[in-house]
């Protein structure tokens, strides 16, 4: 990240003349680039843990989530991993005249001891659909295609006493030669089984500013780089229990365990862990020793969790009682058409076991994601196998959608390595390893078959209770004793599947979580 930091740019002149001021500031040598170059307007950004006045976005400790520091040492057992408060902006996208696969970002910045500024960038596929924001890298973003619309973020950490500030934001995309994108050929999403433990944390706020409600509906994956802006549905799933019923929700928090951990990548575009096959999340790797079974921030690994489910989705969707094995579609990886749905003030709609007016829901798909769409039948949309919305529950619909008995087969699911498993090691102390669930071979859209849980450590939850959720585990703001399951008051459904992390004053926010 090109960066001048610090006092800013008036204050270069004052410390080559003094040499007396606190902190050096640098301005790399800036070599005149080719390419489409602006500056993303801070005051029109939008996300947490972030203020924007007219000095600049500053960092706000009130409202930034909390996630373990990269460099913990610290073990569920023991007081919890340190805790970087983080705040995002994401600001307004920018069309472009030409494609372009590469983004230069260079940030005028204060960024006090203990304190960092970064920037993420996306780009809009030809699909219609966003790719994952990727980290830039000593000032440069590489998108995985040509694109010719692009977004950045802001990501603000601060551990120390004085909180950062971003003055400025200049990106240049460089035009690609040949960056035109190829025809889309149409693709499943990638899809793999990984072991799912509950949200919980009523009342916390989760890392894009969501504050969870009771019975809410949205998932939690280990990365930011499919992290969804609060009330946004760009990186959504289809989540299917081995009961056959499946949810359609949004990412909007991060976790469990990790915050890099980006699994349903290839292994060489993974952000860390390249060395595990792709589809295996880092936990469940660490329940077979890898890492010493530990996660990135040295914590004991309670259970194999690639996922985190909101109550709703886990207890009244789903139907689960227990920590349990998923088989999970990562819809925005796949090339299939997807079609935004609008629920009509409803939190979301039923999913149809059959195209027909009154047949059995197999699930839901929350407002406003966006769900494939294969064909039509009658006043009806097949989105899987066996899994149909009525065509009115689209915003629009794409004119050349065939109609089912004249579609062609789905889409293949995406590639995946079969049966992939993690180094062999030591199990973690104290418990038998789990076994690392294997890619799916399933085609997207089946409902997956009935794994037992791989967990040896399961869920204080038995099942939905009568009333609100209480917090008889970890609760928003208060980290939980590692693997140990917390009492469940009688008559009333438990709080505590994931792992809270301290927090700054005046919030609760969640750390990755999967502990119990």
């Amino acid at each position: 990240m090109r960066s001048i930091t610090r006092a800013g740019l008036r204050a270069i002149g004052l410390l080559a003349a003094t040499g007396a001021l606190c902190a050096a500031a640098t301005v790399p040598a800036m070599a005149d680039e080719p390419g489409t170059t602006w500056q993303p307007e801070l005051s029109e950004g939008s996300g947490n843990g972030v203020v924007v006045s007219p000095d600049g976005a500053r960092f706000d400790r009130s409202t930034a989530f909390g996630a373990p520091a990269d460099e913990g040492a610290t073990e569920s057992s023991a007081d919890p991993a340190e805790v970087v408060p983080t705040g995002l902006l994401t600001l307004a996208p920018r069309t472009l005249d030409t494609p372009t696969r590469e983004i230069d970002s260079r940030l005028v910045a204060d960024t006090p001891p203990g304190s960092t500024a970064s920037v993420d960038v996306r780009g809009k596929r030809a699909g219609g659909g966003w790719t994952e924001w990727i980290p830039a890298q000593d000032s440069r973003t590489e998108l995985p295609e040509a694109v010719t619309e692009v977004q950045g973020r802001l990501i603000l950490t601060a551990t120390g006493a004085a909180d950062p500030t971003v003055r400025e934001l200049t990106l240049t995309a460089t035009p690609g030669s040949g960056a035109e994108s190829e025809p889309v050929t149409e693709a499943a999403p990638r899809s793999y089984s990984v072991f799912a433990t509950r949200e919980g944390l009523v009342g916390g706020t989760t890392a894009n500013g969501h504050k969870i409600v009771n019975r809410d509906r949205f998932v939690a994956l280990p990365s930011r780089r499919a992290l969804s802006a609060n009330g946004k549905t760009d990186y959504s799933v289809k989540v299917c229990a081995p009961n056959g019923r499946c949810a359609i929700a949004p990412v909007w928090d991060i976790g469990p365990w990790n915050t890099k951990d980006d699994y349903w990548n290839p292994s060489n575009q993974r952000e860390m862990w390249k060395d595990l096959p792709q589809g295996v999340p880092q936990a469940a790797a660490a329940r077979n020793g890898h890492n010493g079974g530990k996660d990135q921030f040295g914590r004991r690994v309670a259970n194999p969790a690639g996922i985190d489910l909101g109550d709703g989705i886990f207890w009244d969707v789903l139907g689960l009682k227990d920590n349990s094995q998923v088989q999970v579609d990562y819809l925005w990886t796949g090339s299939q058409r997807l079609s935004a749905i609008r629920t009509e003030g409803t939190p979301d709609i039923p999913i149809l076991a059959r195209p027909e007016a009154g047949a059995e829901s197999v699930g839901i798909a929350v407002d406003a994601t966006e769900v494939p769409v294969q064909c039509t039948s009658g006043a009806f949309v097949r989105i899987g196998d066996g899994q149909y919305l009525p065509a009115t529950a689209f915003t629009g619909l794409p004119g050349d959608v065939p109609a089912c008995d004249a579609a062609a087969p789905s889409a293949p699911t995406a590639p995946s390595p079969a049966a992939p498993t993690a180094p062999d090691a030591s199990a973690a102390v104290g418990s038998s390893p789990a076994p690392v669930p294997a890619a799916p071979t399933a085609p997207s859209g089946a409902a997956p078959s009935a794994p037992a849980p791989s967990s040896p450590t399961p869920s204080a939850a038995t099942g939905p209770g009568a009333g609100t959720p209480t917090a008889g585990g970890a609760t928003a703001g208060t980290p939980s004793p590692g693997s140990t399951a917390a009492p469940t008051p009688a008559a009333e459904a438990p709080d505590g599947d994931s792992q809270a992390a301290r927090v700054s004053p005046g919030s609760a926010q969640r750390a990755p979580s999967g502990t119990s």
